[in-house]
């Protein structure tokens, strides 16, 4: 009891540290908000770029970040069923919340899970300047603590998940058979769909 509590109290804590820092300075605010809501979408482009080099290692590496992802967010789905808290918007006073959310259970940390299950993928897999996904990944988690609406825990939990389901499927799903055959079966017929666009155009080329 005395443990749980002074866990929540670190956590309220923190989260009064890193929140209060939008008050303190301001003009930062724009910029942890676009993190926070929008980066998401740089994400998502940078995942359908790397899968579309065509490059075969870049599309393991996409395919197992996915597997990562769909793990760590079932596991996270679980732990909220053993652990639940609302978003500290709710819960405390005089909290700076930047952006809009529904009151609903935060923990863990969705985004979180997102951004570390893909980007932490991307550093196994790459290593070298690939560090700076993971330095992107601390900045959501940052970013969602900084905007009002996740306690640190939150934020920690969806790291640690992420990071134990990234670096399990980076450990067994590249070298098993069926992952090599799912990419072929893909490339097969993405071949024979390129060849039939590549067809078309021709046809309408030569009735113009």
């Amino acid at each position: 009891m005395v443990l749980s509590l002074d866990i929540s109290e670190v956590n309220i804590s923190l989260f009064r540290w890193v929140n209060d820092l939008g008050k303190e300075y301001p003009f930062l605010n724009p910029t942890f908000i676009f993190i926070a809501e929008y980066m998401v979408f740089l994400l998502a482009i940078s995942v359908l770029f790397i899968w579309f080099t065509r490059n075969k290692d870049n599309r393991v590496m996409i395919l197992c970040a996915s597997i990562a992802f769909i793990c760590a967010f079932v596991i996270g789905k679980v732990s909220g069923l053993f652990h639940s808290n609302f978003q500290p918007f709710v819960e405390l006073t005089d909290v700076n919340k930047l952006i809009h959310k529904e009151k609903d259970n935060s923990f863990p940390s969705d985004h979180t899970i997102l951004f570390f299950s893909y980007c932490f993928s991307f550093w196994l897999f790459k290593r070298g300047r690939s560090i700076l996904w993971v330095l992107l990944a601390v900045l959501v988690g940052v970013s969602r603590i900084w905007v009002g609406v996740h306690y640190p825990l939150d934020v920690l939990t969806g790291i640690f998940i992420s990071l134990a389901a990234a670096t399990f499927i980076y450990l067994i799903v590249p070298s098993l058979r069926v992952t090599q055959s799912v990419i072929n079966i893909y490339e097969k017929y993405e071949n024979k769909l390129l060849l039939l666009f590549k067809r078309t155009r021709g046809n309408k080329s030569k009735n113009f």
